[in-house]
């Protein structure tokens, strides 16, 4: 059995701090700027990088919109598409937790384009795993922390006590 790989609070602060900066530079004006965090892994980062650049946050579900619905069925408790203003003519930089395979993004896509369509549509990840099978790459990334297929990356981002934030890199028939 191989050690569990463990990415801290402070190092997750600075990462976020870090993606904050470098949409802020590329976007100095905000009006037409929306986060979109990529329900449910990516809507606190989005909430939080929300706050520190000065834009708006909402949330896209992809529930509808996966390729894998069959095997995996719509969850109870999923959180809702909310975007806070028109996509037609804005930026949105799509956000979530990690970057696998590149189908979660793709369903993204295929959502906010239900909604109408952007100007411009990037892509902020915190933790991009590696295993790409779209051709898909991240504009803002937090870290790159290569997994194999048997290991599953979880990222904890706690809405009420950041200093609770934790990134795990688990043998993939390990419970959370």
């Amino acid at each position: 059995m191989t050690a569990t790989k463990t990415i801290g609070p402070v190092e997750i602060r600075a990462a976020i701090t870090r993606l904050a900066d470098a949409i802020s530079t590329r976007h100095a004006d905000r009006t037409r700027l929306l986060l979109l965090g990529i329900a449910n892994g990516g809507v606190e980062l989005a909430r939080r990088l929300a706050r520190q650049v000065g834009a708006r946050a909402g949330t896209i579900d992809i529930s509808f919109h996966r390729d894998d619905i069959g095997r995996h069925p719509i969850p109870k408790e999923f959180a809702p598409t909310q975007i806070p203003a028109d996509v037609h003519g804005a930026t949105v930089i799509l956000v979530d937790d990690v970057l696998f395979s590149g189908r979660t993004v793709k369903a993204a896509l295929d959502e906010i384009f239900d909604h109408g369509r952007p100007t411009k549509v990037e892509l902020a990840v915190l933790v991009d795993r590696g295993g790409r099978r779209l051709p898909l790459a991240p504009d803002y990334l937090g870290f790159t922390l290569p997994a194999t297929d048997r290991e599953k990356v979880v990222v904890t981002l706690d809405a009420a006590n950041s200093r609770r934030d934790l990134i795990r890199v688990l043998p993939a028939t390990s419970k959370t």
